[in-house]
C-alpha cells in the first residue's frame, strides 16, 4: 500500500526565490505543452504522447532553454505527465457522461498558478537536511521516521507562503487479523453528533466552522477594503489564508486522532457510503455537511484500519434510519424525529443508535452473529477525542 509522509521545510531567501522560479517555469511549460498538444490535434488529428511532449521539452527555443536548465529534468517531465493524467481523466468523464452519469466534463485549462512540483525518481536526498537538485540544502522539521521505500517527492507552497514536502512511499500492508473478528462496530454519521457507534458510544460534532466563522467574515471584510495591488492587501490575504489553514488543521487533527482510536480499538468497522455531492444540495444544511468532512474521515479510518490489520466496509445507507434494528419494521421519520419508537415490537432508542446497529447488521458476513440493540450508550465528548492521553470509553 502507498502512504505519504508530510513535513514542513524552511528555505532561506535564496532557496525560496529558486523554488518560486521553478514553479513559474513549470507553469509556463505546462501551458506551452497543453497549447502545442491542442493545436496539433486540431490541425493534424494526431494525439501527442508523453514521450512526444518530453522530446518537445528538449527542442524548446534557446531563450526558454536557459530557464529550463535551472530546473531538474524530471521536474520538467512531470509537467507532461500531469497533462497526460488531466486528458485521460477528461476522456474518462466524457465516456461516463455518455453512459448517463450526471457529471461536469471540462477540457483541461491553462494554469494561472502552479502550486507544487514533483521529483518522480531522483534529484533529492534526505539526511539531516533535504538536498534538492539545483536548489540546495533546505532545513526540514522531520517529526517522524519515514517507513517504506520512497517513490516520489512533492514540494507544495500554501496560500500563506509556507512550504511543505510529501514523500510518497510503498509499505507492506498487514493481513486481516481475524476472519471473524469479535471487536466489530457500526458507525452512523450525523450532524447533531458527529458519529454514533452501535455499542452506544456518542462522538460530539466539534463544529469548527461555526466557532471560527465570525473571525473569517471579519478578515474577508478587511481584505475587501484594501487597495488592489498594495502590500497591505497582500498581507491581509496571507492573514486570511492563515485563518483557513488553522480551520483545516483543526479538522484534520480531530479526524486523525478519532480514526486512530477507533482503528486501535475495533477490528471490523462498518460505515455508510454517503452521497455527499447529492447531500450538499440541501439549502440549509450544506455548510454543516461540508464542515464534518465525512469522506476524509472514511479515508483516514480505512488506511489506519488496514495498517493495524483490520477491515473497513461501506454499506448503502438506504433504509438504515427507518428500519427497526430489533424486528425490521419500517418506521418513517423526519429530520426532527430524534427517537426511534417501533409500534410493532415496542423498541425505543435514539434514532442514530438504531441506524448504527442496522449499518453493522447490514454488512455482517456469513458466520457473524447479529448485534442486539442496547438501551444506554456512552457519551464521547470532543475534549476526549482531541486528547492523546485519554482513552476512548468502552
Amino acid at each position: 500500500m502507498k502512504k505519504a509522509f508530510k513535513f514542513r521545510i524552511y528555505p532561506n531567501k535564496t532557496q525560496e526565490e529558486r523554488l518560486n522560479k521553478t514553479l513559474d517555469v513549470c507553469k509556463d511549460l505546462y501551458n506551452d505543452l497543453l497549447e502545442i498538444k491542442k493545436e496539433t490535434y486540431e490541425q493534424t488529428g494526431e494525439n501527442l504522447t508523453g514521450y512526444d511532449l518530453n522530446m518537445i521539452i528538449k527542442q524548446h527555443s534557446k531563450i526558454k532553454r536557459k530557464q529550463l536548465n535551472k530546473v531538474h529534468s524530471q521536474v520538467l517531465q512531470n509537467a507532461s505527465n500531469r497533462i497526460d493524467k488531466a486528458l485521460s481523466n477528461f476522456f474518462r468523464r466524457v465516456k461516463e457522461k455518455k453512459k448517463g452519469k450526471k457529471i461536469k466534463v471540462g477540457y483541461p485549462r491553462f494554469k494561472k498558478f502552479y502550486k507544487s512540483i514533483t521529483y518522480p525518481q531522483s534529484g533529492f536526498e534526505l539526511n539531516r537536511r533535504l538536498h534538492l537538485s539545483k536548489i540546495g540544502n533546505i532545513k526540514i522539521k522531520q517529526h517522524r521516521k519515514i517507513k517504506g521505500e520512497v517513490k516520489t517527492l512533492t514540494i507544495k507552497k500554501t496560500l500563506s507562503n509556507k512550504w511543505f514536502i510529501s514523500f510518497s512511499c510503498e509499505i507492506e500492508s498487514k493481513p486481516v487479523k481475524h476472519k471473524y473478528p469479535e471487536n466489530k462496530i457500526g458507525i452512523d454519521l450525523g450532524l447533531e453528533n458527529f458519529a454514533t457507534l452501535s455499542d452506544g458510544t456518542v462522538i460530539e460534532n466539534p463544529r469548527f466552522l461555526k466557532k471560527t466563522e465570525r473571525k473569517l467574515k471579519r478578515e474577508h471584510r478587511r481584505l475587501s477594503k484594501k487597495k488592489k495591488g498594495s502590500k497591505n492587501k497582500d498581507k491581509q490575504r496571507i492573514r486570511l489564508a492563515t485563518r483557513y489553514e488553522t480551520l483545516t488543521n483543526q479538522r484534520l487533527d480531530f479526524l486523525h486522532k478519532l480514526s486512530y482510536h477507533l482503528a486501535q480499538q475495533y477490528e471490523y468497522i462498518t460505515i455508510e457510503n454517503l452521497n455527499i455531492n447529492g447531500m450538499v444540495r440541501h439549502p440549509y444544511l450544506a455548510k454543516h455537511i461540508l464542515d464534518t468532512c465525512w469522506n476524509k474521515f472514511a479515508e483516514l479510518l480505512t488506511y489506519k484500519e488496514e495498517e493495524s490489520g483490520g477491515l473497513v466496509e461501506q454499506v448503502e445507507p438506504a433504509g438504515t434510519t427507518i428500519d427497526c434494528s430489533q424486528c425490521g419494521y419500517k418506521v418513517p421519520k423526519t429530520l426532527t424525529t430524534r427517537i426511534h419508537r417501533c409500534p410493532h415490537c415496542g423498541l425505543r432508542m435514539d434514532r442514530d443508535l438504531n441506524a448504527s446497529i442496522n449499518i453493522l447488521n447490514k454488512s455482517l458476513r456469513q458466520g457473524l452473529s447479529e448485534v442486539k440493540p442496547v438501551e444506554r450508550g456512552v457519551h464521547f465528548s470532543t475534549e476526549v477525542s482531541l486528547s492523546e492521553k485519554q482513552e476512548v470509553p468502552k
